[in-house]
């Protein structure tokens, strides 16, 4: 998916409107490494945002999900 930036946008909010989660900009980033320097956008920079699973895991130890 493509995201046109507006002035003042960073990874980390970009990766919160896309995914609702600021960690996960590194996707973001990793898919744009020509844009990696960069802190704030100005206006109309095309990123790729890469489709990713945002489903959430549940906070259990190992043993308690079964992954044994």
């Amino acid at each position: 998916m493509k995201y046109r930036t507006v002035s003042g946008d960073t990874f980390d909010k970009v990766a919160y409107e896309q995914y609702g989660d600021e960690k996960l900009a590194i996707n973001i980033i990793e898919a744009n490494l020509e844009y990696a320097h960069v802190i704030i956008f100005g206006a109309g920079v095309e990123l790729v945002v890469p489709e990713i699973d945002t489903t959430p895991t549940p906070n259990l130890p190992p043993w308690k999900r079964g992954d044994n």
